[in-house]
Order: C-alpha cells, then structure tokens, then sequence
C-alpha cells in the first residue's frame, strides 16, 4: 500500500493526538475546553444560519454538481490544529474513526479527502471552509446587497476574534493549551507560520 500523502499525515497525527490528549483529561479539563469554546459556537451557528439562508442552493450546484469552485478541492483546506481540538470535542468515537479510515483509505481524486456524497464528514467543519465563499457565490449574491454584504463583513471581523492573533484569541490559546502538554504539530499555525508570527509580535505577543 502506497504511504499516506503529507497533508493526510499530518491530519492523521493531529486527529491521533487530539483524540489522544482528550482521552487523558479529568472531567473538569474537558469541561473548561467545552466552556472555553461556547462563544466561538455561537459565532459558527450564526454563520451557519447565514450561510444556508443565502449560499445552499448555489454553493451545492457550484461544488457538487459542477465541480468547478476551488471550495472543496484536493488537499486545498487549511486545518488550524484549533480545528481539530474542537471537531473532537464535539464528536463520538465512531466520528474520529472515520475521519481515520478516510484518510487512510484515500489515495488521491479531485475532491477534498473528507468530503463524500453526503457533504462533509467533520462532525464541526474547518473555519476556513465555513468561511470561504468563491467568487461566483459572492458576486452572485453580495454584489447587488449592500446590507447581505455588510452582513458578511461583520460576520469576517468577528472571525478574528477568534482566529487572528492581534489579541490573545482561541485558536492560539487552544494551541498553547497542547504545546504546555508536550504535543507538537505542523496545524499549529498560530506558532509555526511566520506571517502570524510576524503579527503577534507585532503586537506584542508570542
């Protein structure tokens, strides 16, 4: 059997060791990480409800049925580690499991590696997935909607504040909450890029 590519590698090794670490925690850690991530489900929520309102129908007929929109394409998803850690919080072991046998059982094709005739297979997608919007979608629906578009645009700056790290935000501090744990992994963008870690100093954190 051929090996796993990079990007199924690494999605495996951090899968494994969130799910790992997870399994370790006393019940008063787990609860802390559930409650530490009540705001930012809110948010997704919102975003949810605003994606199905306005994109459904479209973003089905561009991604599946004519496959040309880059939205669910081949190894093109950023997975923040933070992700992951969430995904598994909130998923059952069957859920984990089949994340690993898809990514094992995966050697290559145009869609994305989690995605089946079903839709996505996280229990709790990726934010850059839920936050994506191609051009045909938006130009479609945004352009002539001067109030969908600001709605879009407030729903982006309150991404951020979860996500980029000018301020201390969840997806750093999830990360940190593994790293002080002995973990390491190349998801941990919010520590590895060098743009973000660019910003953060940038403002005055590490």
């Amino acid at each position: 059997m051929a090996p796993l590519s990079e990007y199924n590698q690494q999605q495996k090794d951090a899968i494994l060791m969130v799910r790992q670490h997870l399994s370790h925690l006393p019940e008063s850690e787990l609860c802390w990480l559930k409650k530490r991530i009540k705001s930012y489900l809110k948010f997704r929520k919102t975003v949810a409800s605003f994606q199905d309102q306005h994109f459904a129908d479209i973003c089905s007929q561009k991604c599946f049925t004519s496959q040309t929109s880059a939205c669910c394409g081949r190894e093109g998803i950023i997975t923040f580690f933070a992700d992951v850690v969430i995904n598994a919080l909130l998923s059952t072991t069957k859920g984990i499991d089949t994340l690993l046998e898809v990514l094992e059982r995966d050697r290559g094709g145009f869609n994305c590696v989690y995605l089946n005739e079903s839709g996505c297979l996280w229990r709790f997608k990726p934010i850059v997935c839920e936050m994506f919007l191609c051009d045909h979608a938006k130009n479609s629906v945004l352009n002539d909607n001067e109030s969908l578009a600001s709605q879009w645009a407030g729903l982006r700056r309150r991404e951020r504040m979860y996500t980029w790290p000018t301020r201390p935000v969840l997806f750093d501090q999830l990360e940190v909450f593994f790293l002080n744990a002995g973990f390491d992994s190349p998801l941990m963008y919010l520590h590895k890029s060098p743009g973000l870690l660019r910003l953060k100093a940038k403002h005055g954190l590490r």
